[in-house]
């Protein structure tokens, strides 16, 4: 089985060592991923609705590097800091998945690496 890995450059990648996705056969796994943009800034302070759709898009574009697209997910896990937000992430996680229906699960987490980081969502495709 092929495997490959993709990096999106964060300097976590190195210091934790993970990739922001891998590859093994036709299943595209991307790690948990959080608004900050290619030069470390927090995207969406304050507005987890932003932040959501900020990951969204970073993992689209992971995605296409692999070789697939959000029509692909099978599977997506969101956590939040506060879950009084759902429904602001749940509007930005329909407006792309809403036709897809991947799997999914929303759960409440104490904190994440970054008070600024409302929201972290990982992401599960299958390439075609």
């Amino acid at each position: 089985m092929s495997r490959n890995l993709f990096s999106s450059g964060a300097k976590w990648e190195d210091i934790v060592g993970y990739s922001r996705a891998v590859q093994a056969g036709n299943l595209v796994e991307v790690s948990g991923t959080v608004a900050v943009d290619a030069h470390g800034h927090t995207v969406g302070i304050d507005d987890p609705y932003a932040q959501a759709v900020f990951i969204l898009d970073k993992i689209g574009r992971i995605l296409n590097v692999a070789g697939c697209s959000h029509r692909d997910v099978i599977r997506t896990r969101i956590y939040v800091t506060d879950i009084s937000h759902w429904n602001e992430v749940a509007r930005a996680h329909s407006e792309t998945y809403g036709e897809i229906r991947p799997a999914s699960t929303l759960i409440e987490v104490s904190r994440l690496m970054d008070p600024a980081y409302l929201v972290e969502i990982e992401a599960t495709a299958v390439i075609p």
